[in-house]
């Protein structure tokens, strides 16, 4: 089973610390995948979910590039990611809003929340809805630490 944490968050919702590059490696020190949050103005990437917060630093992206899950937030970010291939062809990266399913860039099945159980899918936050997780293989969750056995 895959666990990633959403936006660096491992036991609950830590808003002013999210997708925060230093909470991001903390959760990837205790061997957590992350699902991070990444727009792209300015000719420059950056971290945060409903805005641009924190730059984004290169180096967390080839470093930790088998770790992270790269929510595009707008479609500059996807585009940019899709036209420089050294980091197209290593990374793992989406774009979604509300849409039930969506397909990462290296072929996960990513749903939205409360549309589980789906087979081979990584599952969305599935405390919010109680979600059934017996087919999936994977789950991105602020509690991400309750599901590691």
């Amino acid at each position: 089973m895959i666990l990633i944490s959403h936006r660096g968050n491992i036991n609950g919702r830590e808003p002013f610390s999210e997708n925060n590059p230093d909470y991001i490696l903390a959760a990837l020190d205790k061997d957590y995948d992350v699902e991070i949050d990444v727009w792209y103005e300015n000719e420059r990437f950056f971290l945060g979910h409903d805005k641009p917060q924190y730059e984004l630093p290169i180096n967390l992206l080839s470093n930790f590039y088998k770790k992270l899950w790269v929510h595009c937030k707008n479609i500059d970010a996807l585009i940019q990611f899709k036209k420089e291939y050294n980091l197209s062809k290593k990374l793992n990266y989406f774009w979604h809003e509300k849409d039930t399913l969506t397909l990462t860039s290296k072929n996960y099945i990513w749903a939205y929340p409360g549309k589980q159980p789906i087979m081979g899918s990584i599952a969305v936050l599935p405390e919010i809805n109680n979600d059934n997780l017996s087919k999936c293989s994977g789950i991105c969750s602020d509690y991400i630490k309750t599901y590691k056995k």
